[in-house]
């Protein structure tokens, strides 16, 4: 821990007063596939959600018990099953998994939040999900990170140790997502828990700020999921004042959160379906924030660019092309390209460079592409992955 920071990442542990655990209910072939996280209280919640028009049952159902009751104390995670395009069958299911949990639980079903991911179209096997649920026990194990994955590849987690006030606190957080990423968000899960204690509104603005420079900023195929859902648990066993926007500490926590979104939001980029490499592109010097943000993500997005990027192809024509189909405010003859810090491109025309020693640098399993608009003085962030053979291998053949 530095001054700077006041807070430093540590090995995968849960929050005072949090528990987890997941089972195998036989949703998904001799895989983790159920499990839920717990608070000992009901803590502040947050969250944002899909924007596709086609909402699976268990993302509505969360989003419109968040936004009633600003708290969570529970929630049930699958994997096999979306739980979307299943009619009303799929918002009875989604109250029974509520009723289930909250019963074992001894708490209010208003307090307990459901996600899904998996296959849309199929309604969920509730009861191998109400035998499942009946297995759960309050465990401190990390087997949720792994329950809550499909064509993911590894878990993605992350935790920090920050003091509040002088207090330890931990803030810790866990991912799913491989493809139909592009955001408003992506197919992604992510959800996040913490002892600290932060007022709801002020956690709900947080949330809803980092995750247009996050997980709003990732893409890996250019399809958003009817799932996605991103969630903040707060339930401020760390004893310490709570914290809103004009506290002293704000700016620690929102530090805190920033580098912990951001780090699941890469490492769901660098595991998008078939990827070898992950691919983040840096606008610079851009007239707004929205224009530099729209910009990186048009450039990561593109599948020539990422097709490039996957052959080892230095063939910057595609990024300039990238950049001018986003629309925004650029001069063709001011633009700069660098990929890991090897100008490729200078004055929007062909740098001198070596092919041979540029298509050994895009072998590298993280490109880092920074594009130079020097007309304004925004920046703005994204981040992708190549696209491979592989990836049309899985999509091919998911649903069998």
């Amino acid at each position: 821990m530095n001054k700077t920071t006041k807070w430093k990442e540590q090995p995968f542990c849960w929050p005072k007063g949090y528990h987890s655990d997941a089972v195998h209910a036989g949703l998904r072939y001799r895989k983790l596939d159920l499990g839920w996280v717990l608070s000992d209280v009901a803590a502040n919640a947050a969250g944002v959600y899909t924007t596709n028009k086609i909402c699976a049952a268990p993302t509505l159902l969360t989003k419109q018990l968040v936004k009633k009751t600003q708290q969570l104390q529970a929630v049930v995670i699958n994997s096999g099953f979306a739980n979307a395009c299943t009619g009303e069958q799929g918002v009875k299911d989604v109250y029974l998994e509520q009723q289930w949990v909250a019963e074992k639980l001894g708490i209010s079903p208003e307090l307990v939040g459901v996600a899904s991911t998996g296959l849309i179209g199929t309604p969920l096997p509730m009861d191998k999900m109400q035998q499942g649920i009946a297995k759960l026990e309050k465990n401190q194990n990390d087997l949720i990170t792994q329950a809550i994955l499909t064509t993911d590849t590894q878990t993605k987690t992350c935790c920090l140790h920050i003091e509040i006030e002088g207090k330890p606190c931990t803030i810790t957080g866990f991912a799913k997502g491989s493809g139909m990423i592009h955001p408003n968000m992506a197919t992604m899960l992510a959800f996040v828990v913490t002892d600290c204690a932060i007022e709801a509104k002020t956690l709900q603005s947080l949330l809803s700020e980092l995750t247009e420079q996050t997980f709003n900023q990732i893409t890996v195929d250019g399809d958003t999921s009817t799932n996605d859902m991103v969630l903040l648990m707060a339930n401020g066993l760390a004893s310490h004042q709570p914290i809103n926007e004009q506290s002293t500490d704000y700016p620690v926590i929102k530090q805190a959160y920033q580098f912990m979104l951001t780090e699941l939001a890469k490492m769901i980029a660098q595991d998008g379906e078939g990827a070898s490499k992950l691919i983040e592109v840096n606008v610079h010097g851009a007239k707004n924030v929205q224009e530099a943000r729209l910009a990186a993500k048009a450039i990561v997005g593109s599948s020539l660019v990422k097709s490039a990027v996957f052959g080892a192809d230095p063939n910057w024509g595609r990024i300039l092309s990238s950049l001018g189909a986003s629309q925004i405010h650029i001069d063709p003859t001011l633009i700069d390209v660098n990929i890991n810090q090897t100008p490729i491109v200078e004055k929007g025309q062909a740098a001198h460079f070596s092919t041979d020693a540029m298509s050994e640098i895009l072998k590298s399993a993280v490109i880092v592409i920074d594009v130079f608009l020097h007309i304004g003085k925004a920046h703005g962030q994204a981040w992708g992955c190549d696209l491979t053979y592989e990836y049309v291998n899985i999509n091919a053949s998911y649903a069998t």
